[in-house]
Formats: C-alpha cells, structure tokens, sequence
C-alpha cells in the first residue's frame, strides 16, 4: 500500500485509529524473505560444553535466533534530529512550497534539536503542512526525490553507536524494522540504505499512486507504534519477550513495554527515569561518554564517540 504521512497529538491508550494505523503500517512494510537456518540448538549446546569457569552473561542477541527481531524507533534514535523536517528543507528546494513553510520547518528542527522531544504542537503543525504539500503529487515522484534528500541531508546524521546496534541483530541473522512516525516511504528508504529489513512508518492515502492529503489511520506514534509491533510480529512469527527495542523518546514506552529487551537510547528526561525504574538498559550516543559493556558490541562503543563527533559539526544550512 502506498502511503505518507506524519505526526500529531499522541493518545495515551490505543484507540481503532491506532490499531488502524499500526496494521496499515505492518502491511505496507512486511517484506517476503526467507528467514535463515536456526543456529539457536547448537549454540545452546556449546554453552552446554562449556567451563563453568568459562560461562558468562548469556550473549545477546542470540545468534540464529529466527523468532527474534529489532525495533528501532528513526527521529533521535537512529538519525539525529527529526526526518520530517529534513524531508520538509528538500521538497522546499524543490519548490513544493514557499520560503514561509520552510521557515516553520526550520524552528521546529531547531526546537526538537536543542529540547530533545517530540512537542505535540510542532510536530502536528508539521504533519498538517506536509500533508497539503504532497496532496496531488504522485507517490513515485516523492520516493525518487526521497533518495536524493536522504544522501542530501540524512546520511551524514546517523548514529553511529545505533547504527552498530543494529548490525548487532543483523549479524545475528534477526531482522531489523525501523518503527517511526515519518512516512513510510522516508522510512523504506532510510531502511534500505542502512541495510536493514524494512520500516514501519505513517501511511497516508493515495488513490491511482496520486496522495489525496489523508492518512489511514493515524500518524504511526504513541500507542499506535505498539500496535504496528504488534501486527508485524504476528505476521512474521515473532516472540516478542525475545525481541529488542530502541527509543529515545517517552512516548515510546507503550513499544518498549511489549518486547523482553527495551533499550533507552539517547533517552529524554522522561524515559531516563522510566528506564532506571524499570531496570531498561541505556545507551547514550549524544557525548563521548564510554558505553556500557552490558549487551553493547564493541563496535557501538566506538561508535558513541564518532556520534557525539558528528552531533557536533552537524548544522542546517539554507540551501539555494
């Protein structure tokens, strides 16, 4: 199904909307692939074997554990910043709109930059904004100018740390979703590039591969993340206790509560003190602080450094 769209108010409980909307989301990103051997027999036998002088913390993620998967939420967890608003500066310069739309754009990055949250207000004034802008347009027009905003503005703000992450899960032979509120087709192809399964993301109408300027549902946010989890696991025989999410944002909670191995990443105040309380592993890409050991490889330790870096130099420049 063809769609985008964006965010709006969140609702605290899931409503018909969010299931909707949740659905919508898994059938639009739920890819056929063959799912790989499982390892999980062997590897539990060498453990076996193995000197308990030599046992450790059971390793995570489990190698060839098939019936396991990775949730990551997009804005501030995987890429600094939010998508829709680097989406907004590219159709800008593609004169889908005008320099007053741009400068909206433009304050409600820089607020969701410097406070680090998802402000209701700004994020709905976005997802009205974008709506009316796309409405008409032709959804293959907007995937291939997807591609060049991404290489434009979004490649070069991914974490690095969360990137590793991923990989982690990837290398294990679990599939890796994106789950975010930016449009689905955003969201496919920040996906695709990093090398991950898919994307769960907005889905908005479109009628004859032409947007009508409404969404299916909901913006994929709050509650309705939960629900799109929910749907994909259901379709691709998922255990959900043995799957793994990542946000950074409070408003993610009702997703990280549904999973066995919910990760704060980068967390706002809110989720930082949700996690202490209930014991959610953290992670933090936003300075050169050393990573936790604890279920982190290597590799996303390095990472967090280079992240920091690069949230250091990152900057928005008007682009003629």
């Amino acid at each position: 199904m063809a769609a985008l769209g964006w965010l709006t108010r969140r609702n605290r409980f899931a409503t018909a909307r969010s299931v909707l909307a949740g659905e919508a989301a898994a059938e639009a990103a739920r890819k056929t692939a063959q799912e790989r051997d499982a390892q999980l027999a062997r590897v539990e036998a060498e453990a076996e074997a193995a000197p308990r002088e030599a046992v450790k913390e059971p390793e995570f993620p489990v190698v060839g554990d098939v019936r396991a998967a990775a949730f990551f939420d997009l804005d501030n967890t995987v890429m600094q910043g939010a998508a829709i608003f680097h989406l907004g500066r590219g159709l800008y310069k593609r004169h889908f709109f005008r320099k007053r739309e741009l400068a909206r754009f433009a304050w409600q990055q820089t607020w969701f930059r410097v406070a680090g949250v998802e402000d209701p207000a700004h994020m709905e004034d976005a997802r009205n904004s974008a709506l009316s802008i796309v409405k008409g347009h032709r959804v293959a027009e907007l995937m291939t100018i997807g591609e060049d905003i991404y290489d434009e503005y979004m490649a070069e703000r991914i974490w690095p740390g969360t990137r590793a992450l991923a990989q982690a899960h990837l290398d294990a032979g679990q599939k890796v979703w994106l789950v975010t509120a930016a449009p689905v087709e955003t969201a496919t192809i920040i996906a695709r590039r990093l090398g991950l399964t898919g994307a769960l993301g907005t889905v908005a109408e479109s009628v004859g591969g032409v947007y009508t300027g409404k969404l299916v549902g909901e913006p994929l946010h709050g509650p309705a993340k939960a629900e799109a989890v929910r749907a994909l696991a259901a379709a691709e025989g998922l255990d959900l206790t043995r799957c793994a999410a990542y946000s950074d944002s409070a408003n993610d909670i009702p997703m990280l509560s549904i999973v066995g191995h919910p990760y704060a990443v980068n967390p706002d105040s809110r989720l930082r003190k949700h996690a202490r309380a209930h014991g959610w592993r953290l992670r933090d890409y936003r300075t050169g602080r050393k990573a936790a050991k604890v279920g982190i490889p290597a590799a996303a330790g390095i990472g967090a450094l280079a992240g920091g870096a690069a949230a250091a130099v990152a900057a928005h420049r008007r682009r003629r």
